[in-house]
């Protein structure tokens, strides 16, 4: 299976969106897909339970089927960085409890699945711990979303520096406008392009109504995922 950590370069970069995606994308080239979002801050109560809107999503854009909490196992209540918020629910966070909690998504079978983490890639999990540190446990190749805006040059590649110096591959970058058409676009595209070391897997334009659906026709899959 075909595994992929996919980080952004800030909260807003539209993580999610992109993931969603690529899971489209892969669905339509015949793969079976699945995705994880191991711990997610900010949730709605519903009657199945405590729901948060990107888990969802990843859920539906799935073609695998499998229940909320296995592609969620950690949902808390408040949309803050994820260590306080589970600190005031009084849940820890740890790498090895993740891990374990993410096993029957890891270990199940498909053809292509994507882990999401939550905003940037040094977004803590508690006083020593990381999302760098479960991609680190996990060991899968990095899609770094870039949200397309003013100083998405420094946070790309700050970023992919830290990805490479935790000695984890860079798959791919995806361009994701965030908030229409970003001054002097092709200009900062084409310095992201020189200066990341890893293949351009599409360029999203400005979508109004934030469906995944109509952005997978701009992008790709990173190349050892399209065989």
């Amino acid at each position: 299976m075909k595994s992929y950590f996919v980080t952004g370069t800030d909260t807003d970069a539209g993580k999610t969106f992109v993931a969603a995606a690529l899971l489209l994308k892969a669905a339509q080239l015949g793969l079976r897909t699945s995705a994880l979002k191991p711990v997610a801050a900010g949730a709605e109560q519903t009657a199945e339970g405590w729901r948060n809107d990107d888990a969802l999503t990843l859920q539906q854009a799935s073609s695998q089927r499998f229940a909320y909490n296995s592609v969620n196992p950690v949902c808390l209540r408040e949309a803050i960085a994820p260590h306080i918020a589970a600190r005031e629910e009084g849940i820890e966070l740890t790498v090895a409890s993740l891990m374990e909690q993410c096993r029957p998504l890891l270990c199940g079978e498909g053809d292509f699945l994507l882990v999401e983490g939550a905003g940037g890639w040094r977004v803590p999990l508690n006083d020593s711990e990381s999302f760098a540190d479960l991609a680190r446990a996990l060991g899968f190749p990095v899609i770094l979303v870039v949200g397309m805006k003013l100083g998405c040059i420094n946070h790309a590649l700050l970023s992919a520096e830290a990805i490479h110096r935790d000695g984890l591959t860079l798959a791919g970058w995806v361009a994701n406008s965030v908030a229409g058409e970003m001054p002097r676009y092709r200009e900062n595209r084409a310095t992201l392009n020189h200066w990341l070391a890893a293949p351009l897997l599409g360029e999203i334009p400005f979508i109004p109504s934030g469906d995944y659906r109509a952005a997978a026709q701009w992008i790709s899959l990173p190349e050892s995922s399209s065989n």
